[in-house]
Formats: structure tokens, sequence, C-alpha cells
């Protein structure tokens, strides 16, 4: 019989898989870090040149204008544009967040993206009256579509990739560079293109262009970016079984509620946005090259407040540069409101632009700041829902009101609800990245 007495065992060590799985996740983030940081100014560089185009004040609104000489049909087609964007991307979300690797989708989703500009580019060229509206009509819904897919996807990835503390001067430099392709884009389109109806077809080949900087872009990405597995993952689950998820994302985290609330009231106020250029129609008149100059403001000053809103969010955090933008947005409007000769319209577009450019760095970057790194995915689709359902309305509405009662009423309504995003924003809503250190 063994005699040995027992010796008393220290107890055994738990687990430590979960933190050595999130500590190589972290050293693989790193260790790729410029490389991605690479791929991802690039990309932004290049890829952003089409949204930004597409989405400023001034080529499709007059695109539109022209072809149906309504304010309404503008608002129509910008309305279109945004509803697609708000119907894609829970889809988004629900397909990309179970996946160790999102990239394959957002390369589909960019690649669809890039198509439907390749079609405005088409259906410019080939037709004329009421079949090209119908058809740029369709193609804006089609680029909203896809679009909405492709915030959720490449933000998704941005958060993946780029650490929090680098995230805002990545945004800032290449936001800056593309923004400058942008702006230097609108003002050459605008006089060149558009303004010599080149070849007969100005806005066709701006599309064209547009169609080949932001598939450079793409293609820039998928060759640099290596994208790490993460640790946890959410289970495959139905769409509509995550939808209900919602409501728990709302309730669980206060904050997130109010910024939500802060950012649909802000959202609104783009009701007049694409109406900001046809008001300046009662005082100067809107050749190509006054299009072209009044797009550069606007894409100009969006361009150099960049590396402002950037070095200012990765310092204090991004809630402070959503509140100085939506100051300046309301500064903007007002001017724009008592402008009558071309350097003060010019004036308050840059201001618009600047605006805009400190709004939308601000806002998107602080989804990602809220909640559990596992929740990024559906936390960006509910906010790109509920931004693309006021964003989808809003244009619509925003044409009604001009055609029946005039551009002025619809500048005060749109900074009525500016002044509101900003209240909740100030009283209601602390910064996250501070809540996640004390945490």
């Amino acid at each position: 019989m063994d005699s040995t007495p027992d010796i008393p065992r220290s107890p055994e060590p738990e687990s430590t898989e979960p933190e050595s799985a999130e500590a190589a996740y972290e050293k693989f983030v790193w260790d790729n870090l410029p490389r991605n940081y690479a791929g991802n100014y690039i990309h932004g560089m290049l890829g952003m040149t089409g949204f930004r185009l597409l989405s400023a004040p001034t080529f499709i609104p007059v695109y539109l204008h022209d072809l149906s000489g309504s304010a309404a049909m503008v608002g129509l087609g910008t309305g279109l544009q945004q509803l697609g964007a708000l119907i894609s991307p829970i889809v988004s979300a629900s397909q990309i967040e179970h996946r160790k690797k999102v990239m394959p989708a957002a390369m589909l989703i960019g690649t669809l993206m890039r198509v439907a500009v390749l079609g405005m580019a088409m259906v410019s060229w080939m037709m004329r009256g009421a079949p090209l509206l119908a058809s740029m009509l369709v193609l804006l819904f089609l680029f909203g579509v896809f679009s909405g897919a492709q915030r959720v996807a490449f933000q998704f990835l941005l958060a993946k990739v780029i650490p929090i503390a680098r995230r805002g001067r990545l945004q800032a430099w290449r936001n800056l560079t593309g923004g400058a392709i942008a702006a230097v884009l609108t003002w050459a389109a605008g006089r060149y293109l558009i303004g010599r109806n080149l070849f007969g077809h100005g806005y066709s080949l701006t599309f064209l262009v547009t169609f080949a900087l932001t598939s450079l872009g793409l293609t820039a990405l998928q060759m640099l970016l290596r994208e790490p597995e993460p640790p946890t993952l959410r289970a495959k689950v139905r769409i509509v079984d995550r939808l209900k998820d919602f409501p728990a994302l709302l309730s669980g985290d206060p904050g997130f509620l109010y910024f939500m609330i802060a950012q649909t009231l802000a959202v609104a106020g783009r009701i007049a946005a694409p109406f900001y250029v046809l008001y300046a129609q009662k005082s100067i008149e809107l050749t190509g090259p006054t299009l072209g100059l009044l797009g550069l403001a606007y894409l100009g000053a969006d361009t150099a407040s960049n590396l402002l809103w950037g070095y200012l969010g990765d310092r204090s955090g991004f809630r402070g540069a959503c509140l100085i933008s939506l100051g300046l947005w309301i500064a903007a409007t007002l001017l724009l409101l008592e402008a009558h000769n071309l350097p003060l319209i010019a004036l308050a577009l840059a201001g618009l632009g600047a605006a805009q450019s400190g709004y939308n760095m601000s806002s998107q970057t602080m989804v990602l700041e809220f909640g559990l790194r596992e929740d990024i995915a559906m936390r960006l689709a509910f906010s790109s829902t509920a931004e693309g359902l006021t964003a989808a309305l809003g244009p619509v509405i925003g044409g009604v009101i001009a055609a029946a009662f005039g551009y002025p009423l619809l500048m005060w309504i749109s900074i009525g609800f500016v002044v509101a995003a900003l209240a909740v924003l100030v009283g209601l809503v602390e910064e996250p990245r501070l809540r996640r250190g004390a945490a």
C-alpha cells in the first residue's frame, strides 16, 4: 500500500485563454497598423471622392433641377438616395457581425456602389428627357442602398483594425486629401466638363471620373488591408430576431439613447441641404464656373477643417467636436439667409461644408465608442437606419415646403432642428470615451 502522505496541491490557475486571445488580437492590430493605416488612408483619399461629390449640395440637385425644372423633384431624388441608405444597414450588419473576416462582404458592397455611379455615367450619356430623369432616380436609390451598407461594413472594419486613439487623425488625413481631390474635381467638372458641356456630356464625364477614382481606392484597400479574427463573435441569427435586440441597445445605455435623439435631430436639419445652392439663385446666376466655385467652397472647407476635427477628437473626444460643428452649422445657415452676393454665399457654403465635415466625423466615430465591441455592427446599423429614415423624409418634405412656402422658411426649420440637437447633446450626452476610461 502506498503510504506516501497526501501533499496539498495549489488550486489550478483560472484559464487565461480569453485573455490570451484578446492579447493576440491586440498584437495583430498593432503589428499590422502601418499597413492597415495606409490601406484605409488610400481608400479614403480616392474611394470617398464619389460619395462626397454625389452628396455635396451642388451637382446632383442642380442636375435634377435641370432635368425636371422642379424643386419637389430635387427633393424626391435626394430622398430616394437617403431611402436606399435607410433600408440596407441592418441587413449589412446582420450579414457581417458573425463573420471572422468582413473584408469579402465589404468588397462586394463597395463594388456594387461603384457600379451605380458607372450607371449614372452611362444613362447620362445615352438618354434624354423623362427616361433619363427616371433612370437617375432609380440609380440614386441604388447608390443609397449600397452606400448605407458600405458605411456599416467599412466603419466596422475601421473599428477592427485601427485603435481608438488613432481613428481621428486617420479620418482627418484621409478626408483632407480625399476632400482636396473632390474639391478640385468639383471645380474642374463645373468649369470644364459641365460648364463647357464637354463632348455634349459634361455630367456623364463627371460621373465617369468619379467611378474611376473610387474604384482605384477600393482596389488599394483590398491589396493592403490585413484583418484580424476577433476573439468573440455574435452568433448568426435571423434579421427579424436581431431587430428585437434594438430596445436593449437603447435601454441598456441611456447615453447612446440620447445620442441617437441628438443625431436624429441633426439629420433632420439637413432638410434644407439640397436647396442651399438653389436658394442662392435669387442673388446670383448659376453658371458652370459659378457652380464649380460654390462646390469648391463647400468641399474645400469640408477638406481643410478635417485636421481640426480629427485631432480635436483624438485629444479630447468627439463630443466636443460635434458641439462646435453644430454651432458652426447654425451660424453658416444664418449667413446664407442674409447673403446677397457671390463672396458671402461662398463663405456660407464653406461654413456649411466645415460643419458637415465635423458633424459626420464626430457622430460616426462616437457610435463606435458606446457599449461592447460585439455590438458595434448593430449600433452602426441602428444609427444609420435612424439617420436614413430622417434623411429620406427630410428632402422630400423640404421640396414640398420650398415649392409651397419658399426657401427662407425651409432654412429656419433647418436651424430649429440643429438647435434642438445641440441642446440634447449639451444637456444629456456625456463623452463616451471618458465613461469608458472610468469603467
